[in-house]
């Protein structure tokens, strides 16, 4: 007696090259960051907040501290990228001008290694301040900005304390009012100013608020 054939099931046999081309044909290609900061936890908090908040689905950050001298932050930098071989798109270092010098030498020796780098003249703290203020007034270090960083937070300001929920509003308005203060690239020429609006666009998307 012969085996009786199964009766097909109707159902189409599933394209495997269909669902592989489908599936690869809609995965978005992200933009890879390397973040190096050259000081501990204010730069760190800060960016992570950002991130955090931005959620933009079209970045990808690794955040690193090396709280170094600037060209030895930049050092570490081309290290952490030539060690990942290939992981990054864009290698960023968050920068002070505080009181270092050769920064011009540091500056083209970044470029030549293809590193961005957003300084700050003459501390990050200028960014955070930009959130709330104008401020155009020249200051030679964190201690000369302080008593301004008190009057602008009513409950003090505190280094290691950075809260990113009191930046999230303004922070597009704080890139706004860093792109008057400085010709890009020049920052560590110009007081007061900072490149890290540059950063938190690349990091949160979009363009300079009003």
């Amino acid at each position: 007696m012969m085996a009786r054939a199964a009766k097909p099931s109707g159902r189409k046999r599933p394209s495997f090259d269909t669902a592989l081309t489908r599936k690869a044909g809609h995965r978005e290609s992200k933009q890879r960051l390397l973040v190096v900061c050259g000081a501990e936890v204010t730069e760190r908090d800060y960016l992570q907040g950002l991130k955090s908040s931005a959620r933009n689905s079209a970045v990808s950050v690794k955040i690193a501290e090396h709280p170094k001298s600037p060209s030895q932050v930049v050092d570490r930098a081309e290290f952490l990228r030539d060690q990942a071989d290939g992981e990054y798109d864009e290698v960023w270092c968050v920068l002070d001008v505080d009181e270092f010098p050769n920064l011009g030498q540091v500056v083209a020796e970044a470029r030549k290694k293809n590193i961005e780098v957003a300084f700050s003249n003459p501390c990050f703290e200028v960014w955070l301040l930009l959130h709330f203020t104008e401020y155009r007034r020249p200051a030679r270090s964190f201690r000369e900005l302080l008593p301004v960083l008190e009057r602008t937070f009513p409950a003090g300001y505190e280094k290691t304390g950075v809260k990113f929920d009191h930046y999230e509003p303004h922070w597009r308005l704080a890139a706004s009012r860093a792109k008057q203060l400085a010709e890009p690239g020049s920052e560590h020429e110009t007081n007061p100013s900072t490149g890290v609006w540059k950063l938190a666009l690349a990091i949160g998307g979009g363009q300079a608020g009003s």
